[in-house]
């Protein structure tokens, strides 16, 4: 039988079997944020290792970070934005720069 109706013989109820109502998960903003120390082309390298973009969607993302304070650099799930904004803000410390990464719920 393939109906999604399965009867129990025994008492005589009927259980309809459903599929779960799923959600997709929270998505973030990892963004960074504009400071008056850290070097154009360090941000630049930031966007291309971690963020995958390329030379040019790096420029373009570094200058909107340098004139409007804040930068979109990706949008992912709360456990990829968390890691890449740890692995940015690590980094950057690392090389001594200021650079701050954050993320925002969408």
């Amino acid at each position: 039988m393939s109906s999604k109706r399965e009867y129990d013989l025994n008492d005589g109820t009927v259980v309809e079997q459903s599929k779960p109502k799923l959600q997709r998960p929270p998505m973030y903003r990892v963004v960074l944020l504009n400071d008056d120390f850290t070097p154009m082309d360090f941000v630049i390298h930031i966007l291309e290792t971690f963020f995958g973009k390329n030379h040019e969607q790096a420029t373009q993302i570094m200058l909107h970070v340098h004139t409007r304070g804040k930068g979109v650099c990706g949008i992912y799930s709360r456990d990829v934005a968390e890691t890449k904004v740890t692995q940015v803000n690590d980094y950057s410390r690392e090389y001594q720069h200021p650079l701050l990464c954050t993320l925002e719920e969408l």
